[in-house]
């Protein structure tokens, strides 16, 4: 790799994590917007409730789309920001940079219950899925700005590039308009870094078990369809840029290397967002000139381009622990949670993060799921997913996974703010073997409609 680009990777993701500074917690919980009379979302009732939103909670708009309509607004004294991610019927309140989870809590149930009674007006409720369960019935239209038109045009380019790679990509390209996720950033110092991304990857199988709640009829094994839906897709083009490391990161200059393989696929020249097929950042950067395409407001036109340093800005991954310009680790597997229970992942990483080398421990003596001749990457699929292996020794599983709750707990007691309680929903998930996708689908194989499901996981 180019010295200049290996300078500019350090630059970027790991000298943010030498300088000393406060742990901070930054939530971000992307919601469904349901039209509960099982019609699509109309653009205009989440408009407008998002206008009623930011005039009632003093927030300032901060971006709009090429209609002149709110795609994002930002209380400034907060920090918090509300947006549409992708399209106007999956909403996302991100938190600024809070000390404890009860800070962002009560914001969260704030602006939940003003946004609900809101769409309660139209008939419409935000819900706490990480799929929208309307997700066939929605448009799944991308807002129009550049971000989101560049992404959808991308993300529909598959048919073109499918002799070019191994992977079967599926067939919903749509999928960043139906899918939400619940993620927290956490500060990451030098010296642990590469024990975090280690460490918390181990940990991802159990995650699955814990927070699957992504249910996509096109797809009926999976509990946890979400990660699927992004590896499959044009964004696992390169599968470097998606899911797990895949292997163990033994340095800072392996990780280095590592984000060397990682793939890039737009950038922006004159306000205008370019994608092109994806190059590794190696390759990318190596070239003279780059072919791609950008819309001139009526038509998608090829453009022929020279790469630039400043470019590595555009790098877009999507790694379960995502290493971020900001100094911190992003975890971004989860999907979003029952309403009532928003916080449970956050407080599950923030208290593990305390206690980063008993986990670590913890998980590499694991013979409960490690010792059958699966690998993490291998395992978190397969426990994603309705049917688990044979081997799987569900008492077991239970006592491991209680046994890391009883971690975390340990972690947040050490924080003094009495976060713990946070973790209570997921300690009797444990006990009854049960995550929010399979509570969901028991209940409709014994009777219940969906409808009551969607009700339930609205609830603050």
């Amino acid at each position: 790799m180019k010295k200049e680009v290996r300078q500019a990777i350090y630059d970027k993701y790991i000298a943010p994590t030498k300088k000393e500074r406060p742990d901070y917690i930054g939530v971000e919980i992307e919601m469904p917007v349901v039209n509960l009379s099982g019609q699509p979302v109309d653009e205009a009732v989440s408009i407008k409730t998002a206008e009623s939103f930011i005039k009632n909670f003093g927030f300032i708009e901060s971006g709009k789309d090429s209609n002149g309509s709110i795609t994002s607004a930002k209380h400034e004294e907060t920090g918090d920001i509300l947006s549409f991610d992708c399209c106007y019927s999956n909403l996302e309140l991100s938190f600024g940079k809070a000390v404890d989870l009860f800070e962002i809590k009560k914001r969260f149930e704030d602006y939940c219950r003003f946004l609900n009674a809101e769409f309660a007006k139209h008939g419409y409720t935000l819900t706490g899925m990480g799929v929208n369960p309307n997700a066939d019935i929605n448009h799944n239209q991308p807002i129009q700005n550049e971000r989101y038109r560049m992404l959808y045009h991308y993300l529909h380019s598959y048919p073109q590039h499918k002799n070019e790679v191994a992977m079967r990509f599926h067939e919903r390209p749509d999928f960043g308009t139906f899918t939400s996720a619940s993620q927290v950033q956490l500060d990451v110092r030098y010296d642990e870094l590469t024990d975090v991304i280690n460490v918390f990857g181990l940990l991802e199988p159990y995650k699955a078990l814990l927070f699957a709640n992504s249910y996509l009829p096109d797809y009926p094994d999976f509990l946890c369809v979400r990660n699927m839906l992004w590896e499959h897709s044009m964004q696992g083009y390169n599968p470097h840029n998606v899911g797990m490391f895949g292997k163990k990161v033994s340095s800072i200059d392996e990780l280095i290397d590592y984000i060397g393989t990682q793939s890039i696929y737009c950038t922006m020249r004159d306000g205008r967002y370019i994608d092109f097929t994806p190059l590794t950042l190696d390759e990318f950067f190596s070239r003279d000139s780059v072919e791609g395409e950008y819309f001139d407001g009526e038509n998608y036109q090829k453009i022929t381009f020279v790469p630039e340093i400043s470019d590595l800005e555009y790098l877009r991954t999507f790694k379960f622990e995502d290493l971020t310009f900001r100094g911190t680790i992003e975890y971004r597997s989860s999907c979003c949670q029952p309403l009532s229970e928003a916080l449970t992942v956050a407080a599950f990483h923030t208290g593990l993060k305390e206690k980063l080398y008993e986990l670590k421990e913890i998980l590499e003596k694991d013979d409960v799921i490690y010792s059958h001749g699966f690998n993490a990457l291998e395992l978190q699929k397969l426990l994603s997913k309705q049917k688990l292996p044979e081997y799987i020794d569900t008492a077991a599983v239970e006592k491991q996974l209680t046994k890391i709750l009883d971690l975390a707990a340990d972690g947040l007691k050490k924080r003094g703010f009495g976060e713990e309680v946070l973790l209570s929903p997921l300690y009797e998930r444990v006990h009854e073997h049960t995550n929010p996708a399979k509570e969901m689908l028991d209940g409709i194989k014994n009777g219940v409609p969906l409808k009551s499901f969607i009700e339930q996981y609205a609830a603050v």
